[in-house]
């Protein structure tokens, strides 16, 4: 029995996984930004009490900012619209927030990955990667509208 057959059929099965999960990944961490978002924006007076208290400047903005990029690009994941373009402002969200709120998890990066990797932003920012390095999947109206021949 050769095994390189078999190789390639395995092969070709993970790979028509590949937007299925992809579908998967951008489907509910779109939803989770959303929903993450639209929290901030109607605990607007609390969460920019927060924002101050780690010392960002202009709280409320920030909280708009983040809030709106959240919803906004959130809301693109999801769909599968301009999604490469979406991931790139939620992951530099995602690194300001473990710059500022969980700064003490980015710090254990190396030393205690445990406590980077369990930190709050690290899914959101894991997968907007994803999306990023990988693009949306074909199912995506991405793919439906501009049939992009990058990404799986």
């Amino acid at each position: 029995m050769k095994i390189r057959p078999l190789i390639e059929k395995f092969d070709a099965l993970a790979a028509w996984l590949q937007s299925p999960l992809l579908f998967l990944v951008r489907f509910y961490w779109g939803l989770s930004f959303v929903q993450d978002g639209w929290g901030k924006l109607h605990h607007l007076d609390r969460v920019a009490s927060y924002f101050a208290g780690i010392g960002l400047p202009y709280p409320k903005a920030n909280v708009v900012l983040a809030s709106g990029v959240q919803i906004g690009c959130g809301a693109l994941l999801l769909v599968g619209l301009f999604s490469r373009l979406a991931a790139l402002p939620l992951v530099f969200t995602m690194a300001v927030a473990y710059a500022t709120a969980e700064r003490e998890a980015l710090q254990a990066f190396f030393s205690d990955t445990d406590k980077f990797v369990t930190a709050t932003p690290f899914l959101f920012l894991f997968a907007s990667l994803l999306v990023l390095a990988f693009g949306p999947g074909r199912i995506s109206l991405d793919f439906l509208l501009f049939r992009r021949k990058s990404g799986p």
